[in-house]
């Protein structure tokens, strides 16, 4: 009886399937609602920019926001660097968590923590589209979007108590979209001294992770913990305005501040020798400090005079006295043609000691060789009065950051008068009908300033400074800045090019000490020159 009933049950149930199958495939087929109307199609041009972002979450920022530009050439270098780029990153991983792998694992008692292998995957980030910010500070602003979804491989082996478990990080994305301030730009290469990253939103972090061969990731409710309390945890870090900071240089290294005046006083030259057939020479000295951009002081010409005085007093800014020398040089005089040098010497700042005055009797030698033999014959003598005064230590910035701020004019300063300090940055879109070689000309109560000349540049930079020391504020007086642009060819068919010029009032500066901006060029089409102009006083 229970065997009947078994195979009874067994056909009812195919049966019953059966018979389902078939009356629900023909109520489908013939119950069909007629009230389903086709959807509205809207053009793309009718819709916001909040339902396109939603329609479209993969199109590329630079579609969807103007102020970002394409940045395809990055990513093509990144694609094709990213093997070489792989190795090196990795390399550098293991070689800095080595030490702090040793320093911490003797708290825990483990024996060892190593990677078994540790590499990034074959696919590189790429960059969206990139954010470039222009400020009149020292420093370059960027803000990429980035996107990588990766196929890393990083399995880091624990032993400890004589077992091994290995962890495996796999399957990684990162959507991020950081703010990277390169700051400040120094004359020193790599050019910035500092790198500064924030992120402007929660990052996006998603990845595998298996232990022991296991995925974690698979436990409900532990997904969704680690990836909030990894966004969490970023964003409390480096969210805006927090930020990460990595120094690249040395600022007092990279960008050196002045840190005293050297004064000269050149006295008198003995015995040197005739370069003139006809009649004695025409001597003058030039002075230059060496690592330093601004021009050589000269003196006085002395004409026909093998035995000159001069009695005249320079002063130099000095920004390190330990590596800085002072370069003095001879030359002959020529109405045409090339000066003759005469002989020269140097003194290294290091031998003075501060605050004292050294009377020194140098012998003027053919170049600085010491082993050349040519250094043996007379070549005269030149008597030289050396002072180095450094600046008091309030008086100096206390860190790199404060470079903007402005020194005390150093001692022997005029009473009631200071120093004049015009820094020339940098010109953007200058261009010349003939060429564009630009430099800049300075002109400021009769004394005339020129920085170095940058070929073929429509948007020069010369981070130049120039000092002029006055007897008082010069509340109504201007400075007449202009670029120009010379041939560098010789002949006349291109003469010199005024490319465009500025009157700059120095009321302001005098009140406020120090104006950093950047001045439209008259009569330039889109020309601008960014100046820095301090006024520094004993007080």
């Amino acid at each position: 009886m229970g065997f009947l009933s078994s195979i009874l049950g067994f056909c009812g149930f195919g049966v019953g399937v059966s018979a389902g199958l078939v009356i629900g495939y023909f109520m489908f087929i013939y119950f069909q609602p007629n009230d389903v109307k086709d959807p509205v199609i809207r053009p793309l041009v009718e819709r916001d920019t909040q339902s396109l972002q939603q329609l479209l979450p993969e199109i590329p920022i630079w579609v969807k926001c103007p102020d970002y530009d394409r940045v395809d050439w990055l990513n093509k270098f990144l694609e094709l660097m990213w093997p070489y780029l792989d190795k090196a990153i990795c390399r550098t991983a293991k070689n800095v968590a080595a030490p702090i792998i040793a320093e911490q694992i003797p708290k825990y008692k483990i024996d060892s923590v190593e990677f078994e292998t540790l590499t990034l995957g074959s696919l590189p980030p790429t960059f969206q589209g990139m954010k470039v910010y222009v400020t009149d500070e020292k420093e370059l602003m960027m803000e990429p979007y980035l996107k990588w979804a990766s196929n890393p491989n990083v399995t880091v082996a624990v032993k400890a108590f004589g077992l091994k478990a290995t962890v495996q990080v796999i399957d990684l994305q990162i959507f991020a979209a950081p703010r990277i301030t390169l700051k400040p730009l120094v004359p020193s290469f790599p050019c910035f001294a500092k790198i500064f990253v924030s992120l402007m939103e929660k990052p996006h972090v998603d990845f595998g992770l298996k232990l022991l061969g296991a995925d974690l990731m698979s436990i409900p409710g532990l997904y969704r913990f680690v990836q909030e309390t990894i966004k969490d945890q970023v964003a409390n870090m480096y969210l805006w305005p927090k930020a990460l900071e990595v120094q690249i240089l040395d600022p007092s290294k990279a960008m050196k501040r002045p840190v005293g005046i050297l004064h000269v006083k050149i006295l008198r030259a003995m015995k040197l020798r005739k370069k003139d057939l006809l009649g004695a020479s025409d001597p003058y000295v030039k002075l230059k400090l060496t690592e330093s951009k601004l021009p050589s002081k000269k003196t006085t010409v002395k004409h026909s005079n093998l035995n000159p005085e001069w009695n005249e007093e320079f002063s130099m800014v000095v920004k390190d006295p330990e590596s800085q020398a002072l370069e003095i040089s001879v030359y002959d005089w020529e109405q045409i043609g090339k000066h003759d040098k005469m002989g020269t010497n140097s003194v290294p700042l290091r031998d003075l000691t501060p605050d004292e005055s050294k009377t020194m009797t140098l012998d003027l030698l053919k170049n600085m060789d010491l082993n050349d033999v040519q250094n043996d014959k007379q070549r005269g003598q030149i008597v030289v009065e050396l002072t180095y005064k450094p600046f008091k230590e309030e008086d100096l910035p206390k860190d790199f950051e404060e470079a903007g701020t402005v020194l005390k004019a150093p001692e022997g300063t005029p009473p009631g008068g200071g120093v004049l300090v015009v820094i020339v940055h940098q010109a953007e879109d200058v261009e010349g009908k003939n060429h564009t070689n630009p430099y800049v000309r300075i002109i400021f109560k009769g004394e005339e300033r020129k920085t170095k000349q940058v070929k073929k540049n429509r948007d020069p930079r010369w981070e130049e400074e120039f000092s002029f020391v006055l007897e008082e504020p010069p509340v109504n007086d201007k400075l007449h800045v202009e670029v120009i642009s010379t041939s560098t060819r010789i002949g006349l068919l291109h003469p010199k090019e005024v490319l465009g010029y500025i009157d700059i009032s120095l009321s302001d500066v005098v009140h406020n000490t120090r104006i950093n901006e950047k001045y439209h060029l008259i009569d330039s089409k889109n020309g601008r020159i960014q100046v820095e102009l301090q006024w520094r006083t004993a007080k």
